[in-house]
């Protein structure tokens, strides 16, 4: 939530008792393989997440962090084993804009609608959230994506123009389907030839 200095007295330091807040109750109920992803409304003014914090994700199992928001600790983080992304880098921590209010629950990071078990992907190019209900659908559209962009590379490698080639137009699908059958194929025998006991 924004920084309101009353709301962070009561949720966003230790709490009575001892009691984690928001912040930390996240980082130390992620389980191995998930994806902490922090909202921070796009704010960029003060880091999410800092080094120490990022450590206990790590040994904890996560698979990553996300946040529209920024990180404090970029050298440390990136040396990490953790794929972290972020808006920014700030030095500030955390209360200087932001309360830690709740976990596990839908939130917007990025103008993008997260609920928990939804599926996060990401690469060099950024992350994607795919619903788990979607996830086979998305994964066979994007490997037919994948294969039509791989032939449309090795004959645009070998002169052809991108012209109803990229995207793939019907000139091209006979070919297209003519060289997945091949490389289908050739990745069945391959398959086959690995099977085979020595």
């Amino acid at each position: 939530m924004p920084f309101r200095e009353d709301l962070f007295a009561r949720y966003g330091g230790t709490l009575r008792g001892g009691a984690l807040n928001a912040q930390k109750r996240a980082v130390e109920q992620v389980r191995p393989g998930e994806i902490l992803v922090i909202e921070a409304r796009g704010d960029l003014t003060a880091g999410t997440v800092g080094d120490i914090l990022a450590l206990r994700a790590q040994v904890r199992g996560a698979a990553g962090i996300v946040t529209d928001g920024a990180i404090r600790d970029s050298q440390a983080l990136h040396a990490m084993d953790l794929p972290v992304y972020y808006g920014a880098t700030h030095p500030a921590v955390l209360g200087r804009r932001h309360v830690p209010w709740e976990v596990n629950t839908t939130i917007a990071c990025a103008g993008v609608t997260v609920t928990p078990g939804d599926i996060i992907v990401g690469d060099g190019d950024g992350v994607i959230v795919i619903p788990a209900h979607l996830a086979m659908e998305v994964a066979q559209d994007a490997a037919e994506q994948e294969a039509q962009e791989e032939f449309a590379a090795a004959m645009v490698a070998k002169g052809e123009s991108v012209d109803g080639l990229y995207p793939l137009g019907k000139r091209w699908q006979v070919a297209y389907e003519t060289w997945l059958a091949k490389r289908e194929g050739l990745a069945k025998r391959e398959e086959q030839a690995d099977a085979v006991p020595e």
